[in-house]
């Protein structure tokens, strides 16, 4: 168990602050055989864009393994080991054949699966190929992303698909990929922090690409956080005139959060309710994570195009420090977010929530149970909550009255959606 840091409740008192405590092992670390990597090794997540496998393998890192990923001439997609087993050779200078990768070195040739199909140079007798086979991973293809199972085989799940990428009236795509160089956690607590884009979303807002439409609001919004049968949501509630928004995230274990259209194109009228982006982020490693932006677009709006603002470390280093974005709030929290050292308040129960759903799910699969969000069986689309609602309810007579009528009629839209009787739009 990590060893909090001492509570600091005196001036000038950094001399007896000054241990950095460990970090949390159990939710942070991600290589084989840890207690997080075997909870993210019983899902399917997300390792490449569709878009980005051409006619080259392309080395990448996943969970802490060296891998090389590929569509071969087939069309099939594969996953595997790095280093090809005859004599190490990184296949990410393979050649990519009509079936199979070929490794550059001797031309042994491997199927997606990882059987090898030819061993050049190995008597015309010679049993190799059909006693070995190279390391790989079960991959598919889904709304332009390739996503592989990279855990137990007789424990592999069914691929989970939700009712956001199933529609007919929308338009969806992978977007841009990023890097940012810190731990998965601390990038997926930021999606279960509605408080930060009070502050973090508004500074240097005289830049409109920076601007959030919560900067509108001088009143604190009301947030709620609760469990959903697919995860987790939080609710962000504000007054809009004689209006009530609700604003629910859907968080969708172990990667995914969903995210509803901006505020000023939702008052505007100018788009439906349902998520207009979602992130899913996949650990590199303990110190780097990989982000897959997914975009959803109604029909007839144009889509937007690259990331959002303040997620890459490509402006200049001045400018960041006078207006940050996610990328810097997040990666400077250090590589891992020392847990020990945090002084956690009222707006930080979306991030307590989080951490005890992925500890429950990592105990659980200690205890050979499935996590929250593996499925044993096909159970067809499944709904989720992200969305933006607008209800008619004028204010209250006082502030403190309209803070409770909000907090009231956000629970009262949770719980219709809940129990499923919201409509789908």
């Amino acid at each position: 168990m990590t060893t909090r840091a001492p509570f600091l409740s005196q001036p000038y008192g950094g001399y007896f602050h000054r241990e950095v405590p460990s970090e949390d092992d159990e939710l942070t670390h991600v290589g084989p055989g840890t207690p997080c990597g075997e909870y993210w090794r019983r899902f399917w997540v997300p390792v490449a864009r569709s878009d980005d496998l051409k006619d080259l393998p392309q080395r990448i890192r996943i969970l802490g393994e060296d891998l090389v990923v590929f569509r071969d001439g087939s069309g099939s997609t594969g996953l595997m080991e790095l280093h090809c087993p005859h004599r190490g050779t990184s296949l990410e200078f393979g050649i990519v054949c009509q079936k199979g990768l070929r490794c550059c070195y001797h031309g042994w040739l491997f199927d997606v699966d990882g059987r090898i199909l030819e061993t050049p140079g190995e008597p015309a007798d010679s049993t190799l190929k059909d006693r070995l086979c190279h390391g790989a991973y079960p991959t598919l293809e889904y709304e332009g992303l390739v996503f592989a199972y990279m855990g137990p085989p007789d424990k592999r799940p069914a691929f989970p698909k939700y009712d956001t990428f199933e529609r007919a009236d929308y338009h969806s795509w992978a977007g841009d990929s990023c890097e940012l160089p810190c731990n998965w956690l601390q990038v997926k607590e930021n999606c279960m922090d509605p408080a930060h884009l009070l502050y973090l979303h508004t500074i240097g807002n005289e830049d409109p690409e920076a601007a959030q439409v919560t900067g509108d609001f001088a009143e604190m919004p009301e947030w709620e956080y609760m469990e959903t049968p697919v995860g987790l949501m939080y609710l962000d509630t504000r007054r809009v005139g004689n209006k009530v928004w609700v604003r629910i995230n859907d968080f969708l274990p172990p990667t995914l959060h969903q995210f509803p259209p901006s505020g000023v194109l939702f008052r505007e009228g100018d788009f439906g309710g349902r998520p207009e982006m979602g992130i899913f982020a996949t650990p590199i490693d303990d110190t780097n994570t990989r982000l897959f932006w997914f975009n959803h677009t109604a029909e007839g709006l144009e889509a937007p195009k690259g990331l959002p603002f303040g997620q890459t470390s490509e402006r200049p280093y001045e400018e960041r420090q006078r207006m940050p974005g996610d990328y810097d709030a997040q990666s400077s929290q250090r590589p891992i977010a020392r847990h020990a050292l945090e002084h956690l308040g009222s707006t930080d129960r979306g991030i307590i929530l989080l951490r005890n759903l992925i500890r429950r799910g990592i105990r659980a699969v200690q205890q050979g149970e499935d996590p929250k969000g593996v499925l044993r069986q096909d159970p067809g689309i499944l709904p989720t909550y992200c969305r933006d609602t607008m209800v008619d309810a004028p204010p209250a007579d006082t502030p403190e009255a309209d803070r409770v009528l909000l907090r009231e009629t956000a629970r009262k839209v949770a719980e219709e959606l809940l129990n499923g009787a919201a409509t789908a739009g």
